[in-house]
């Protein structure tokens, strides 16, 4: 049986927000079985906002949850790391209105978790069991999920800029790959939209040492790039963050075609409501979920 996990102990660390500028405190602590991922904002008494795909408030340049009229920004980041380094259970203190973006990748929260360590608990891990395949789309943008016995993710991106051009990759959630390939892949945006985002009061924690900025020839970053295809890396990474809404690991495979935030929650609402397409199940050891899944039928 596969355990769930928490942090072994509390870990905390400061930034400042991509898009409000303001500074953030953020402090990660251990959560019993169950709990799943729950946000606290402590300059509010407290008040607790659980990260579900229920809470999703809007989803354009960074996924927003909310509660009762309380909001949450750009939690994707620290949530792809949470997942991504299977840790099930959390609590996340939180100052302010949205969650710092540091170096515009999750390779700071990736190095907080494991600075606090993991812990297994006595409860089994769940995990979302794909049963049929259920597509979303708009335009050309499209994004599925699909019977697999792991969690893949399999992301194509298609920008007209000589740094990118069409990049494909397909990646497993297991065996440490979530560390190796993803965390350290950091968020991008073009000089032409810098000024139509700041007029619309984004991004305006946005510098070149939180994200990668792509003139329409190259880049102002002088320190270059992390990986030749970091960009859809960092899909990749958005999608693991945004997929954690689910409250717990897929066994399937999501294919991510020209996506983003809208697409990922899209996907997921549809999703949750074909009750036939899923199960939720005790996750499986590697290489047990083809069994599990032909003796449920």
């Amino acid at each position: 049986m596969v355990k769930q996990t928490t942090l072994k102990t509390s870990v905390e660390t400061s930034g400042t927000g991509l898009h409000t500028a303001v500074p953030v405190r953020i402090r990660l602590l251990p959560a019993p079985p169950d709990t799943g991922y729950v946000f606290r904002r402590t300059d509010l008494g407290g008040f607790e906002i659980p990260a579900t795909v229920e809470s999703v408030a809007h989803c354009g340049y960074a996924t927003t949850l909310m509660r009762t009229g309380v909001m949450l920004s750009t939690v994707e980041h620290l949530l792809s790391a949470l997942r991504g380094l299977g840790v099930d259970n959390a609590f996340i203190e939180v100052d302010n209105l949205e969650i710092p973006i540091m170096d515009g990748s999750a390779e700071a929260f990736a190095e907080m978790i494991e600075e606090a360590g993991i812990v297994t608990q006595p409860l089994a891990r769940r995990a979302l069991l794909v049963r049929e395949k259920i597509s979303f789309e708009q335009g050309e943008r499209r994004i599925s999920v699909e019977p697999a016995d792991s969690y893949q993710i399999d992301c194509l991106i298609d920008f007209k800029h000589p740094l990118i051009g069409v990049q494909h990759r397909t990646v497993e959630l297991a065996n440490g790959n979530f560390g190796r390939e993803i965390a350290s892949a950091r968020t991008f945006g073009f000089t032409e939209e810098i000024e139509a985002l700041r007029r619309a009061n984004l991004i305006r924690g946005g510098s070149l040492d939180n994200a990668i900025v792509l003139t329409p020839e190259g880049m102002l970053n002088e320190s270059g790039l992390r990986f030749t295809d970091e960009f859809v890396r960092h899909k990749i990474l958005d999608i693991i963050g945004d997929f954690a809404l689910l409250g717990m690991p897929i066994l399937g495979k999501v294919k991510a075609e020209r996506s983003g935030h809208i697409m990922h929650a899209g996907l997921m609402a549809k999703l949750l409501r074909v009750r036939s397409a899923w199960d939720i199940v005790d996750m499986p050891v590697p290489g047990a979920a083809r069994i599990l899944r032909a003796e449920a039928g």
